[in-house]
């Protein structure tokens, strides 16, 4: 697994390896059984104190997703993937479709982050799961 940080976001390192995980439970590229990246190796990758990864390794143990295995490694003890549905293959191919018109349209990253965080929201607004 790669991370990728974004220094000027605002938000915290260790959060951004934290949802980064989530995500990736939650896309099912990662499984339980498999292993994170050492913390040596997610310091080598992207610079960031040793530390901070580890924090972000205790919150994701702390949420019952992972757990460390002394002289192993960090492991994945569950996933957050929703079994694949034709509901899901069908929105996905829409929002492929979607990013590519609006990247033909011009919009970069932080637009289409803007646009999609903004009907997130108004649809989804904090505290209801709809």
């Amino acid at each position: 697994m790669d991370f990728r940080i974004e220094r000027r976001s605002g938000v915290p390192t260790y959060l951004q390896i934290v949802t980064q995980v989530r995500q990736a439970l939650r896309l099912g590229t990662l499984r339980p059984g498999d292993r994170l990246p050492t913390a040596k190796a997610v310091v080598a990758q992207t610079a960031v104190n040793a530390n901070t990864v580890l924090k972000a390794y205790r919150e994701l143990e702390r949420d019952g997703l992972v757990e460390p295995r002394p002289g192993l490694g960090t492991f994945v003890l569950r996933s957050l993937a929703r079994p694949d549905s034709d509901a899901d293959v069908l929105l996905r191919a829409e929002l492929e479709k979607w990013m590519a018109r609006a990247a033909a349209a011009g919009l970069d990253r932080e637009d289409i982050d803007a646009l999609v965080t903004d009907v997130r929201d108004q649809q989804f607004p904090r505290g209801e799961h709809a």
